[in-house]
């Protein structure tokens, strides 16, 4: 067992909500986003609230300026071939203005997030209006 599953927890309805929400979107034709945080006190992973976000720009006024977060995110697009894709990525949403426990914390669970939420690819923004070029980013992707 990793050093990272002993130190951060999730607990099993937030492991059937990962599951349930991969599963539920890989079909989506809409984008489909949830956020994830850390408890600073108990090291548990958690949904920050109950909401999908449908929209990048309503998911970008939700995130936090000075603290970091996890967001899943389901986005269907078209690729260049005509093929329909629903990329599956978490993004790693870490501001330049949050202090270094927090940095420190989001880090070291980072992979661990990953792995759980079975995503095929983490991309580390820094601010919010990134989400704003999320689409360019998975079609970079080849």
């Amino acid at each position: 067992m990793s050093s990272e599953s002993r130190l951060y927890t999730f607990s099993p309805e937030t492991q059937a909500a990962l599951r349930k929400f991969r599963l539920g979107t890989s079909r989506a034709k809409d984008p489909q986003a949830v956020i994830y945080q850390i408890d600073k006190s108990t090291l548990e992973i958690a949904q920050a609230d109950d909401v999908v976000y449908k929209n990048m720009m309503d998911l970008g006024d939700e995130l936090p300026d000075h603290s970091p977060r996890y967001v899943l995110l389901s986005y269907p697009l078209t690729l260049p071939s005509g093929r329909l894709s629903v990329p599956y990525v978490l993004i790693y949403y870490l501001p330049v203005t949050c202090n270094a426990e927090l940095r420190m914390l989001y880090a070291g669970a980072k992979e661990l997030m990953r792995n759980t939420a079975e995503v095929g690819r983490v991309i580390e923004i820094s601010e919010a209006e990134d989400l704003e070029t999320i689409e360019e980013k998975l079609k970079g992707e080849s």
